[in-house]
């Protein structure tokens, strides 16, 4: 494949406006032209049609890296890391599975970036355990949700709803809230030269045609993670599988009392019967994952 060198680099000197730019000029590709390319380099070889399969999709890959824009990193090393994702999906992509490189590849962009992200924060900063890394990827989502992302500390009410969705202690919710204030930036900033207010962020991240295919990647994606966890939850039991359901697949947690009662054991083996489910299903998911190409190797 050709190199990573010889793609469009976002670096602070040249700034974010210029490197949009550039990579708007690459066209997107029809589902033919695209599996042709694919076919080349799977049957052949073709580094030139890599690179093609690969520009033609940095948009996509800068897209969802400014999704990840609230976290304190420099954005263009973000967006390296994403490119990097891609190229990764291109390099393993089978074009006869019959679905889109841009489905394949958001699995491979979001894993390099989550990865990068994890890399850059420490343990100590981040948390370590589950919850609180829940908490680190979906405070800004749960933030949007009840309209919170302009706020700096977040009123009580913000700080009890957010806790709850998210089944941490608000203390937590505070603290992270704070560690990850201050890097956000707004989509809808204009980038235009001076004294050109028209054009903002996204519209360099959006394609006209775009829409379609974007909704559709979305929805192949939802339907993969559901099937990948009916496919996994199938290495619990049946009361694994069901304190594990009752526990955290369910909008109304039940307690570890009533299922302490139900089954007739103390609430703390009920919880580390969940914690057991947990784990088993969370390996069984990353298994299944592997077996696809939706992960990245470790």
């Amino acid at each position: 494949m050709a190199s990573y060198a010889n793609l469009p680099a976002p670096s602070p000197e040249q700034g974010l406006n210029r490197y949009l730019q550039e990579i708007r000029k690459f066209p997107m590709l029809e589902p033919e032209e695209e599996y042709m390319l694919a076919k080349r380099w799977v049957d052949h070889g073709d580094a030139s049609a890599a690179h093609k399969l690969v520009t033609s999709h940095l948009r996509l890959a800068a897209k969802i890296a400014m999704g990840y824009r609230g976290y304190g990193l420099p954005q263009a090393e973000v967006i390296s890391e994403a490119n990097v994702g891609l190229m990764q999906a291109v390099k393993r992509f089978d074009p006869e599975k019959g679905f889109r490189l841009a489905t394949y590849a958001m699995w491979w962009i979001r894993a390099a970036i989550q990865e990068y992200i994890l890399r850059s924060w420490s343990l100590v900063k981040l948390g370590t355990t589950s919850a609180q890394k829940k908490l680190f990827f979906n405070l800004r989502k749960a933030k949007a949700r009840i309209g919170a992302l302009e706020e700096g500390d977040l009123r009580p009410e913000n700080v009890a709803r957010i806790a709850a969705d998210l089944g941490v202690a608000e203390e937590e919710v505070v603290s992270m809230n704070r560690r990850l204030s201050g890097g956000d930036a707004s989509l809808n900033a204009t980038i235009g030269s001076e004294g050109d207010s028209s054009t903002q962020w996204q519209d360099w991240l959006e394609d006209e045609e775009a829409d379609q295919a974007a909704a559709f990647a979305e929805r192949d994606e939802l339907e993969a993670r559901r099937e990948l966890l009916e496919r996994a939850m199938e290495v619990l039991n049946e009361r694994e599988r069901d304190i594990l359901v009752q526990r955290r697949l369910r909008d109304e947690v039940v307690t570890l009392e009533e299922l302490s009662e139900r089954y007739g054991v103390s609430r703390e083996r009920i919880r580390q019967i969940e914690v057991r489910a947990f784990e088993k299903l969370q390996k069984r998911m990353q298994d299944l994952a592997r077996e696809r190409g939706m992960l990245a190797e470790a």
